[in-house]
């Protein structure tokens, strides 16, 4: 896949471009189904497929106050698009200029630096200053520029609408069987391994890997979590713990939330190294202990339970570890 990040990178037009634009946060089942709507339109008219996003996600510069938590991060984003086989993915850095600029310069633009053969999107897809671009404008467009306009409807898992809106509220409520559902994929946080207090191996028994959830990642429901944990190419079960430690009086609002993980079967020194951990299930709220032995006890139940729902799920789980998403 070849990757730009602003129109003017691209000096050459792709070959009977088939494309796509959205902000295509989570990259759910949905985003998943106009990819491959693009891909096989692309395949069958020996043209090329594109995709583009944008980078910040423009609630983030248009309604900064809202403070929209992302699903995944640019760099996964990314990843995961390359993954449905896109060939090329243009990422627009969103600006005031850009939010300013109007559906019509925006699609003139595009075929300018780009071209359209067929153009699919979103059955509520509108972009644009004054989200003026929604689909009648775009048919009226296409209508007029000689390219094709085709709508996905939206897709229904059971009685959920698949968005990231719907997958946003399901992970602050910790249901990560129905987040896996709407993604097609465990939902995953993922960064380097920090230095801790240290206090899971030598005092309570239990060495955690910690990573840090920033103020603007979305953060699940703090709570006990069975898990998989992706290092170097292999998965490993194990149990997190996402909050504020209240148990040591963490508690404190700046000092912030924190994701640590017990690593079933592990030991190694993976300090300053990256991990994916995916999220399997909810397994209680996180909760303050009367001090280490207490805390100890319970995690040691919490792990009985995650091997538990790790055996039940074994092939689940087996065939996500060997899913190119999670390497």
């Amino acid at each position: 896949m070849k990757l730009y990040r602003s129109f003017d990178e691209i000096t050459t037009k792709p070959v009977r471009p088939f494309v796509t634009i959205g902000n295509f946060d989570g990259v759910h089942l949905g985003h998943q189904i106009l990819f491959s709507e693009v891909v096989s339109k692309a395949y069958r008219h020996r043209g090329t497929s594109v995709a583009i996003t944008f980078d910040p996600h423009p609630l983030q510069v248009v309604r900064p106050e809202i403070g929209i938590k992302l699903i995944s991060t640019s760099a996964q984003k990314a990843e995961l698009i390359q993954m449905a086989d896109i060939d090329i993915l243009i990422v627009l850095p969103f600006t005031q200029e850009l939010a300013a600029t109007t559906a019509d310069t925006f699609v003139d633009k595009l075929l300018e630096k780009v071209g359209i053969t067929e153009l699919v999107v979103g059955y509520d897809y509108a972009f644009g200053k004054g989200r003026q671009g929604d689909i009648s404008f775009l048919k009226g467009k296409g209508a007029g520029e000689g390219f094709n306009v085709s709508v996905v409807k939206a897709y229904h898992v059971d009685d959920m609408l698949v968005s990231s809106s719907k997958i946003r509220e399901l992970v602050n409520e910790g249901r990560m069987r129905d987040v896996r559902r709407l993604l097609g994929r465990y939902y995953q946080i993922r960064g380097e391994v920090k230095v801790g207090k240290q206090r899971g191996g030598s005092l309570i028994g239990f060495p955690t890997a910690n990573l840090r959830i920033a103020p603007e990642d979305l953060c699940p429901r703090h709570g006990v979590y069975v898990t998989q944990v992706c290092y170097e190419g292999k998965c490993y079960g194990g149990v997190l713990n996402i909050g504020r430690n209240p148990t040591f009086a963490d508690n404190d609002p700046n000092y912030g939330v924190s994701a640590e993980t017990h690593i079933f079967d592990f030991d190694q020194d993976i300090y300053g190294k990256p991990i994916k951990v995916n999220l399997l299930r909810f397994l209680r709220d996180e909760q303050k202990f009367s001090g280490p032995e207490e805390l100890s006890k319970q995690i040691a139940e919490d792990i009985d339970k995650a091997k538990q729902v790790l055996t039940d799920a074994k092939k689940e789980v087996l065939l996500s570890c060997e899913d190119r998403f999670n390497h």
